[in-house]
């Protein structure tokens, strides 16, 4: 009789993928590729060999997490001994080479804050971002992969905590809580109060409002900069 794989919802990811490389093994993964406003961002994580007591069991896809879990994992992950690189994409990159692209774009980023580089990358997903190393691709990889979840975690807490900062800037958008995502409150506000310089123009909602805009003009928005903690040591860099 063969082995029944428990549902997807009750694995918890393992060091699986990571075991039997040589070198330094990189998790990576992205977030934000659907939101109206603000930049994607990445993480690359290489983990301790020794993982703390209880690291693991802190590490999960970001998506299955509350953010005060996903808040204690990434503080967890600060203090262990783990290498993390954080890259993005802003808002002007996005439109320029597309979601995708820039997705790509944040990971070499992420990938190039790590010094010295890893040796091997597990990426999350079915499409390498063209990274200096060798790469494998793993689709669902935030859910199996603790280097990957661990990126997850990193990425999803970094721009998370941007978009917040934003919010005190724009609070009529909701950013602080719906992240820029395309919630109610943010689209209200959108038809309200138009697009912000940190608005995706060419993406749904945002596109159809400029198409078709209100009788009522806008203002005009104001220029300002998000500030993304680009690693561990501290050191941030603005889109």
């Amino acid at each position: 009789m063969g082995v029944i794989a428990p549902p997807a919802e009750l694995r918890r990811p393992d060091r699986s993928h990571e075991r039997g490389r040589h070198g330094l093994v990189a998790g990576l993964d992205e977030v934000g590729r659907g939101p109206l406003a603000g930049p994607v961002v990445a993480a690359c994580v290489v983990l301790p060999k020794r993982l703390p007591n209880g690291l693991a069991a802190l590490l999960d896809d970001s998506k299955r997490l509350s953010p005060a879990a996903r808040d204690a994992a990434y503080a967890a992950l600060l203090v262990s001994g783990a290498r993390i690189g954080v890259g993005a994409a802003n808002v002007a990159e996005i439109l320029k080479i597309n979601i995708l692209h820039a997705s790509m774009l944040a990971m070499r980023r992420a990938f190039a804050r790590l010094d010295p580089p890893p040796h091997f990358a597990l990426v999350d997903g079915n499409r390498p971002p063209g990274l200096p190393c060798p790469t494998q691709t793993v689709v669902g990889g935030d859910g199996l992969s603790l280097s990957i979840a661990a990126a997850s975690i990193v990425a999803k807490v970094v721009r998370d905590r941007a978009m917040a900062r934003l919010h005190e800037r724009h609070p009529a958008y909701g950013w602080a809580t719906n992240a820029g995502y395309g919630t109610r409150i943010h689209v209200e506000a959108l038809v309200r109060l138009g697009p912000t310089h940190h608005h995706r123009t060419a993406f749904g909602t945002v596109r159809r409002l400029l198409e078709n805009p209100p009788a009522t003009p806008w203002s005009s928005p104001s220029i300002d900069e998000v500030t993304i903690d680009v690693a561990s040591k501290g050191s941030s860099r603005s889109f």
